[in-house]
């Protein structure tokens, strides 16, 4: 997987054993994740053999969706694909937008990869068979790029000097697919809450403060895009990062547009994950869900802020100013719903290797 400062690594396993909670006492089988990021969550449900639909606005996330969600291992894991991920590593590399851009205006990865992921990102393009094929290849590009680039995991600025990483050869490896269905989609979250089928399961984690993730990954954006776009400032922005913004960056809107969400979404139980860092209040988030969804648990998990606030902030010329305010962050995880406390009770016991009690459907 991609670096990612909205990644839920520590959160996967609580938010699947809520989900397999629910599913042995209601006989729930449909998950939707409609912030889905790089689909870390996602995946896990679907591997749980959940029938996952994951939902995002960014058009990397979209194609992280159809290459680990849409796509079905055993329909499109085959020699085909595998030989064709063979000929783009083969390709000599060629000057081009991307290395131009992120390797000379700006220093994001050593000009021989850049040129490389010039040459691949124009070949997959033709050589794609399918949307769900195009998708797989263009994942592949991604975590190969993701594993060679000089960056603490934000693309909001690059490292002073280069990162030992970066001086390795790209490879391009074939993702791990999952077996099964699924859906991938390319929507404002609230306007499909509005006209989604019920679904049993929904999971949101939004935006929750004015860092908007369209700028902290301009550069996957403009790599799936592969759309050349006008460029601002010294970590090479697209120029439409000025006016991209979600609702949910913008402090007087957020609270309006997850409100309106947890209020429209027909989902049976609700699990939601916020940071202590967000806009929202502990107590309006759960007032909010109660008069919703009835039962609401709420379980606070502590995580270590991303790298590069724990390195703190440096000006233009490298020099650190300012002293880092905090390096643990809280997160809290919202289960709402019937049975909302006996689920993350049977929950507990399950990741604590206990049997549940009282367990069945009901």
């Amino acid at each position: 997987m991609i670096k990612y400062i909205g990644s839920k690594r520590t959160l996967v396993p609580r938010i699947l054993a809520y989900a397999k909670a629910i599913r042995d006492r209601t006989g729930a089988g449909s998950f939707s994740d409609m912030f889905t990021g790089t689909t870390r969550v996602a995946q896990a449900l679907k591997r749980a053999h959940f029938q996952v639909t994951a939902n995002d606005l960014a058009s990397y996330s979209e194609v992280l969706a159809i290459a680990y969600i849409e796509a079905d291992a055993n329909l499109h894991r085959g020699p085909l694909t595998a030989a064709k991920l063979g000929h783009l590593n083969a390709l000599p590399g060629r000057d081009g937008y991307f290395t131009q851009t992120f390797c000379v205006d700006s220093r994001y990865f050593q000009p021989g990869n850049g040129r490389r992921i010039d040459a691949i990102r124009e070949e997959i393009d033709r050589i794609s068979d399918d949307r769900v094929e195009h998708a797989i290849l263009l994942t592949s590009l991604l975590e190969a790029a993701d594993r060679v680039d000089s960056t603490t995991g934000l693309q909001m600025a690059y490292l002073k000097e280069w990162a030992p990483r970066s001086f390795n050869a790209m490879e391009l490896r074939m993702p791990l697919l999952i077996p099964g269905p699924g859906a991938a989609l390319r929507e404002d979250a609230n306007a499909l809450a509005a006209a989604m089928a019920p679904v049993d399961i929904a999971y949101l984690d939004p935006p929750y403060n004015q860092h908007s993730y369209f700028s902290n990954y301009h550069i996957w954006e403009t790599l799936v895009r592969n759309d050349s776009p006008e460029t601002y400032g010294v970590a090479c922005k697209r120029i439409d990062c000025r006016v991209t913004k979600s609702a949910y960056n913008a402090k007087a809107r957020s609270w309006a547009s997850f409100e309106s969400l947890v209020r429209t979404i027909p989902a049976k139980h609700l699990i939601v994950s916020f940071s202590n860092e967000g806009y929202f209040a502990h107590d309006d988030l759960v007032a909010l869900l109660e008069s919703t969804f009835g039962e609401v648990e709420v379980v606070p998990v502590d995580f270590r802020r991303y790298v590069g606030a724990q390195i703190g902030i440096h000006n233009p010329k490298g020099e650190k100013v300012g002293t880092v305010s905090h390096l643990t962050n809280h997160e809290y995880l919202f289960v709402a719903g019937p049975d909302a406390g006996r689920i993350v009770q049977d929950a507990t016991l399950s990741m604590a290797g206990a049997a549940p009690s009282g367990g069945g459907k009901s």
